[in-house]
């Protein structure tokens, strides 16, 4: 018997790789990197940095969510932002969806992101109960 599952919800977007929306091993739940995709549409949302960065929590969220936990569960966060002057942003939209304890955090620029995205962000979580 394997102590490993997958996650997955159609209230976050459809993997567009091979990878899966999240995998939980043990008690551990390990969440893939999200773009602000659209889940009905799949279609990227573009009007505005703050925009994409709430399309991503909102699809974290509902991952966390089917996998029996909550963001406020996530032990661990990595950033990817398409340059660092998103960084304020991030931190402000980030407020709206965390209460302290906050995570252990990474981010970082990088060159690209897939489909021109402006931030992707991934998560480790560990359900409470």
């Amino acid at each position: 018997m394997s102590n490993r599952s997958i996650i997955n919800t159609p209230h976050a977007p459809a993997a567009i790789g091979t990878y899966s929306q999240a995998v939980k091993a043990g008690d551990t739940v390990y969440i893939s990197g999200q773009i602000p995709l659209d889940p009905a549409s799949m279609e990227m949302v573009t009007e505005s940095f703050e925009a994409q960065a709430v399309r991503v929590f909102d699809n974290l969220k509902a991952i966390a969510e089917e996998a029996g936990g909550s963001l406020n569960d996530c032990v661990k966060l990595t950033i990817l932002l398409s340059d660092m002057d998103f960084f304020a942003q991030v931190n402000e939209v980030m407020s709206r969806y965390f209460q302290e304890p906050y995570p252990a955090r990474a981010a970082f620029a990088v060159k690209a992101l897939p489909k021109g995205a402006d931030i992707e962000v991934d998560a480790v979580m560990v359900p409470r109960g």
